[in-house]
């Protein structure tokens, strides 16, 4: 997402982040107001009135009009409708991550569970335990499983000594790692998923 189109977003969600706009927001949906008539609805004062739509307009959420010696408000759903369609896409709300590291807690589980760096392909790694999470446990698990190379069969000893290598209990991790689909079996032989 753009900085512009998320300092938009932002901007929007702080004017609608008040109950207040939010009922006027509203009431302008449903008919033209005036200060006067709005703060009458909301039980507010015309000062507090003209603040908050001061704060929609800024988002052109809304569209005045002069009529006679009063100005009447309206919701401009044109605009709504605009920011809903530049910003409120999947893909537009999915990118506001696009600085987040999304597999930060995924290495943080690697890290607290694994003795030796888990990243660095010559260091002896060794599972501590497998966890008791089943989210936790996904991730040795999918750890593991890169540990086999896809489209390459293996006969059950072979699966053992690989996962001898990372805890003794590999009878359990090669159950899982079946379990969780992320490898396959047929008459003794394993390969890993796609």
């Amino acid at each position: 997402m753009e900085k512009e189109q998320f300092q938009t977003l932002l901007r929007f969600f702080k004017a609608l982040g008040d109950e207040s706009r939010l009922k006027i927001v509203g009431i302008l949906a449903n008919q033209e107001c005036s200060v006067e008539e709005l703060a009458v609805l909301l039980q507010l004062k015309e000062p507090t009135v003209s603040h908050h739509l001061a704060k929609l307009k800024e988002l052109n959420l809304v569209t005045m009009r002069p009529e006679g010696n009063s100005r009447l408000y309206q919701l401009d759903s044109d605009a709504l409708q605009s920011i809903s369609k530049q910003i409120f896409t999947p893909e537009q709300i999915a990118s506001l991550i696009d600085d987040v590291d999304t597999e930060a807690w995924e290495n943080k589980v690697l890290k607290n569970y694994f003795d030796g760096d888990v990243f660095d392909n010559n260091s002896v790694q060794r599972l501590k335990e497998i966890p008791a999470s089943r989210k936790k446990r996904l991730v040795i698990l999918k750890w593991l499983a890169n540990k086999f190379e896809i489209g390459i069969q293996y006969p059950e000893r072979a699966v053992n000594d690989i996962l001898k290598r990372y805890h003794p209990d590999y009878a359990t991790l090669r159950r899982e790692l079946i379990g969780y689909q992320l490898m396959q079996r047929e008459n003794g032989v394993y390969w890993r998923s796609d």
